[in-house]
């Protein structure tokens, strides 16, 4: 599929910006040769996609050689044309039947007690592949007794869809908000604010016990007051848990980086985002919705209480 054309908050075209050095804070050394091996292997070995790689994940060294991955389910292509991702969008094929088992035979051997799985957006799905996570979570705990988080895409909004998912018990469900509503048609192009909220909502009233969690990555023209906002937002929806990162840009064909914020505004952040009662929240610059994500739910003692 064509690149579609990069297209500013105010529908304009954004005209090609030079590349921009990354600061300091953004570097850093090469990872010790080897250590990613055996889940690079692994992963190949049983045919099974990851976000880190297909993402571009700045710590995919750091956590393969922990021997993690976070794990996306439902092929490699997108139904989707983000602006800022760089997973491949187009027509995927069907679901794989076996996925839900060399899934959990990778965790299995991997060891992990906590296993995040994703997956791209299907929206030629009439679950939007709801059914294929709640399969993908009950393997990997039947097979492993893991912690399962769960990073969904906004299913349209369907919540039988989401409660499909939830039947499964999940512990953690995530879905990202990614950016303020002023910049959602910019930077997610297809999905929507309110539906994203509203995802969240659904899935924290229908199981309260469950801790929610979303992410935001900043750098895209956001203000700070706009980001308070966001943080308000997902509070008010019951969000237990947030991640705050900085947007890098995976290609020339992706969303161009309006500014990189240093290690202190995220710190700053971290601690206004703790003051609105999020149980838990990790705000840097390298900061995924997936990093050390098996820390923050079991430093979180419970979903937090709204207000």
């Amino acid at each position: 599929m064509p690149a579609l054309p990069i297209v500013g908050p105010d529908g304009r075209a954004v005209a090609e910006v030079p590349h921009r050095r990354l600061p300091l804070w953004l570097k850093r050394p090469l990872p010790a040769s080897g250590g990613m091996g055996p889940t690079a292997q692994l992963i190949e070995e049983l045919g099974l996609e990851t976000i880190c790689e297909s993402g571009k994940c700045p710590n995919r060294s750091e956590c393969w050689t922990r021997k993690t991955a976070s794990f996306m389910i439902l092929g490699e292509v997108c139904t989707r044309p983000c602006g800022f991702c760089s997973v491949p969008r187009g027509k995927p094929d069907a679901p794989a039947i076996d996925e839900p088992d060399r899934l959990a035979e990778a965790c299995a051997r991997l060891g992990l007690k906590h296993v995040v799985i994703t997956s791209v957006t299907r929206d030629d799905l009439p679950d939007g592949g709801a059914d294929h996570f709640r399969r993908c979570v009950l393997a990997v705990r039947e097979r492993t007794g893991a912690v399962v988080e769960v990073l969904t895409p906004d299913f349209d909004g369907d919540t039988t869809a989401i409660d499909i998912v939830l039947s499964a018990s999940p512990e953690v469900f995530n879905h990202n908000l990614e950016t303020v509503a002023r910049l959602q048609r910019y930077v997610r192009r297809k999905s929507q604010y309110a539906v994203s909220l509203a995802v969240l909502k659904h899935a924290k009233q229908a199981r309260p016990d469950l801790l929610t969690k979303s992410g935001l990555m900043l750098g895209l023209g956001e203000t700070t007051e706009e980001v308070v906002e966001t943080m308000s937002d997902l509070r008010d929806v019951g969000c237990d848990l947030l991640t705050i990162g900085q947007y890098l840009r995976p290609s020339p064909k992706h969303l161009p980086v309006e500014r990189y914020l240093p290690p202190e505004e995220f710190d700053d952040l971290g601690r206004i985002a703790r003051s609105l009662g999020f149980s838990d929240v990790a705000s840097g610059p390298f900061v995924r919705s997936s990093y050390h994500a098996d820390r923050m739910a079991m430093s979180s003692s419970g979903p937090a209480s709204e207000g």
